[in-house]
């Protein structure tokens, strides 16, 4: 018989945690100021940053291009440049920005700033070389794109981010949880055999497991902070982590109380992640799936296997329709199209690596024809608020599971016969 395992936290352990835990986000949210009024101290101060995004923009008329940047300490904000400005995109770039109006409030979420560039640096980084790399093997620059924000995290074009949006299928295209797990279990079922092998021979004494997270969580460290750490996967890296920290120790793993001590620490450690929406509907669809598997966790786990993306699906809708507004009727294919995820993405990486990436080209672009046709599903915030309380709820009481997924599939509804 398996040994039950534990719950992470008894009452006055979490409040010991959170006590220490304010004290770590007072001292992070100082640090921050100190950063703040050294940028805001003078009308104007120069700054190092990497350029994120580069488009265009007409307003009042008047075309011009719109960066959008990040400092070496995770500052985004933006700024503006003349309509002929070079193509200066994933380059680093040192900034004269006039920032002194900023609100700190503004410069712990985004913010505009007027600027002049100082110099260019043209030094390829690697990040370009593997942008490079992937769009040689394409002939169409928006399926580069596609490979290029599955590999380095780079930003879609408006275009795909529209067409994927339709689709219901963008969490695929922006590296996450998902991703993480995939590249996990490559890299696990590659160092496994010589980790085998030399174990037998040489320390048969080690915990293999153990050394082969270690290993394995090292090379994702350096993955994440190559992507600059984008929220969604660094949410992801936190949680694997404390999440093999716990499972080593007899500790649940599949518990609100480990997603809880996830958000904390990451927020507590970088405040500025509570304004990133990207991070707060990662946090979302890890919710959903333990919400599914602590109340059905006596179901077998094939029916676990088939029925979560559809849960998921139908339960993180509400979400996107209030939020992103889009929906088509293919939007409710996305449960299919993430299940072939699972295969597509790794088997992307070994074909691009072997030199064949534009194999599965034209399956890629009749997905983003389907994508072409949209209408807008228009929901109040009001209703977000009252679907995030239920949810919350059914952690506690399994009948507003139920509840949470009658609300669900009213939106879902909704929204089929709002398009048709």
């Amino acid at each position: 018989m398996a040994l039950e395992r534990v719950e992470l936290f008894k009452y006055k352990e979490f409040l010991s945690f959170l006590l220490i835990s304010l004290f770590i986000l007072s001292y992070s949210l100082l640090i921050e100021y100190q950063n703040y009024k050294k940028l805001t101290r003078f009308n104007s101060a120069i700054v190092e940053v990497k350029v994120l995004k580069q488009y265009e923009k007409t307003k009042n008329s008047r075309t011009y291009q719109v960066l959008k940047l990040k400092t070496d300490d995770s500052l985004i904000f933006y700024t503006g440049a003349r309509k002929s400005f070079e193509d200066v995109l994933h380059k680093r770039l040192t900034l004269e920005i006039y920032a002194k109006e900023v609100s700190f409030y503004n410069y712990l979420t985004t913010f505009y700033a007027y600027s002049k560039v100082q110099t260019i640096h043209e030094e390829v980084t690697l990040k370009q070389k593997l942008n490079s790399a992937v769009a040689e093997q394409h002939q169409d620059p928006d399926i580069a794109n596609i490979y290029q924000a599955l590999f380095s995290a780079t930003p879609l074009n408006y275009s795909l981010i529209k067409s994927f949006s339709n689709l219901g299928v963008s969490h695929l295209l922006a590296i996450s949880g998902f991703h993480l797990g995939v590249l996990s279990a490559i890299l696990f079922f590659l160092v496994k055999p010589l980790y085998s092998f030399a174990q037998d021979r040489y320390f048969p004494y080690r915990n293999a497991k153990a050394d082969i997270f270690v290993f394995v969580a090292f090379v994702l460290l350096l993955y994440l902070n190559f992507l600059d750490s984008p929220a969604s996967l660094l949410r992801a890296f936190v949680m694997l982590v404390i999440g093999f920290a716990l499972y080593d120790r007899g500790i649940k793993i599949v518990s609100m109380q480990t997603l809880l001590l996830t958000i904390i620490l990451i927020l507590v450690f970088s405040p500025r992640l509570f304004f990133s929406l990207g991070f707060w509907l990662s946090v979302s669809g890890v919710f959903f799936i333990f919400l599914f598997l602590i109340h059905f966790k006596h179901l077998h786990k094939v029916w676990q296997f088939l029925l979560i993306p559809i849960f998921v699906y139908i339960t993180m809708l509400p979400l996107s329709l209030v939020i992103f507004s889009n929906f088509s009727i293919y939007h409710p294919l996305s449960i299919l199209w993430t299940s072939l995820f699972t295969i597509f993405y790794p088997l992307s990486i070994v074909l691009h690596i072997v030199g064949f990436g534009g194999l599965l080209d034209p399956a890629l672009v009749s997905l983003i024809s389907l994508g072409n046709s949209e209408q807008s599903v228009e929901i109040g915030y009001i209703w977000l608020v009252f679907y995030a309380l239920i949810s919350l709820i059914s952690v506690f009481y399994k009948n507003f599971i139920w509840l949470t997924f009658f609300v669900s599939i009213s939106f879902f509804i909704y929204a089929i016969y709002h398009i048709t």
